[in-house]
């Protein structure tokens, strides 16, 4: 369990959630009981399912309207749900996206595991949401924006302690959470060593799905990484995040991944001023991708022009002077000034 001691054989799960989530400080101690509370508090769910909820599985033009909300989403992902899939079926894993209100949208899962994840109701046009069937690892993950793992018993409901489920968010190209990546295990064996082995490709897929799906958001645009120095520093609740930058033909920023605007200080979500990539990178402009490719496009001018600055600069389409100031702040070889 994330939170206690694991209860006596004797006490049913459903006792023990409730016991947990309304103790004085369970869920101040634990993010798992922390969830349980809202599930049972703020969401009036039972863990025993004794007052069941309306029906959580979208009809058939419900789960197609949903889809096609989605729709870059699972262009984007369809590969990459391929590959994770092989990369886990043999351990009896099944891989899941949703949508960022908890509702599975795709699936791959071997033939002989079908029964179990349709049985939890792990399929596409369920409702996974906390809000639906309280702690899991699409709701809950959603509810927390964090990449994490809800093992077995730290689950809400008694009906789906037999899982384990391994997510992390996905974020588009505004920043906004637009759904969930998850791997869920039907192995009554599955270890705490083993989630967090497949917690990492989860983690990695995410990234490139969040990544691809930015670059399809601003494919008119220059898309720059800001290198490992700096996107050490672009976490999202616990993952470390893409850090991407959109720049147009002015080298002004017009868009940022989750993970850049968390590090660089913009707006989490949603549209912001575009800003001079100068100013926005300042202090370390040198040792960031954009430095690095800015740095390419002068030098290649510049060769072009045999080392002739004003010629290189009109090849460019910027004034001299402006060369001058992009060259001194790159660090270039001062003999092109002279030029």
């Amino acid at each position: 369990m994330a939170y206690g001691s694991r209860p006596a054989a004797s006490r049913a799960h459903a006792d023990y959630v409730t016991a947990t989530a309304l103790s004085a400080n369970g869920p101040a101690r634990s993010t798992v009981a922390a969830s349980w509370w809202r599930s049972l508090v703020q969401h009036g769910l039972d863990p025993a399912g004794a007052r069941p909820r309306r029906a959580e599985t979208l009809s058939g033009p419900e789960l197609r309207q949903r889809m096609e909300n989605s729709d870059l989403l699972m262009h984007v992902a369809r590969a990459k749900l391929d590959h994770l899939y092989k990369c886990v079926s043999l351990s009896a894993c099944g891989v899941f996206l949703s949508d960022a209100d908890g509702v599975v949208l795709d699936a791959r899962w071997r033939s002989g595991d079908q029964t179990s994840f349709e049985s939890w109701g792990l399929k596409p046009g369920r409702s996974w949401s906390e809000a639906a069937v309280g702690t899991n690892g699409i709701g809950t993950c959603l509810a927390e924006e964090r990449a994490l793992i809800i093992h077995r018993d730290e689950h809400f409901l008694d009906r789906n302690i037999s899982m384990s489920c391994i997510d992390a968010p996905i974020y588009g190209a505004d920043g906004q959470l637009i759904g969930a990546l998850d791997i869920s295990s039907a192995r009554s064996d599955q270890t705490a060593t083993a989630n967090q082995m497949i917690a990492a490709l989860v983690r990695e897929t995410a990234r490139k799905i969040e990544a691809d799906c930015f670059r399809h958001g601003h494919s008119g645009q220059r898309v720059i990484l800001i290198d490992d120095s700096d996107e050490g520093d672009a976490v999202v609740a616990g993952g470390a995040a893409v850090a991407l930058l959109a720049v147009d033909e002015n080298d002004l920023v017009i868009g940022a991944t989750r993970g850049a605007r968390l590090a660089l200080g913009l707006a989490a979500s949603g549209p912001f001023s575009p800003v001079p990539a100068d100013d926005l990178l300042a202090g370390g402009a040198a040792d960031t991708g954009l430095a690095s490719a800015e740095r390419a496009v002068i030098l290649k001018a510049l060769a072009r022009q045999n080392g002739n600055a004003s010629r290189a600069a009109k090849e460019l389409g910027i004034g001299r002077a402006t060369l001058y100031r992009r060259m001194k702040r790159l660090g270039l070889p001062s003999r092109f000034e002279q030029n």
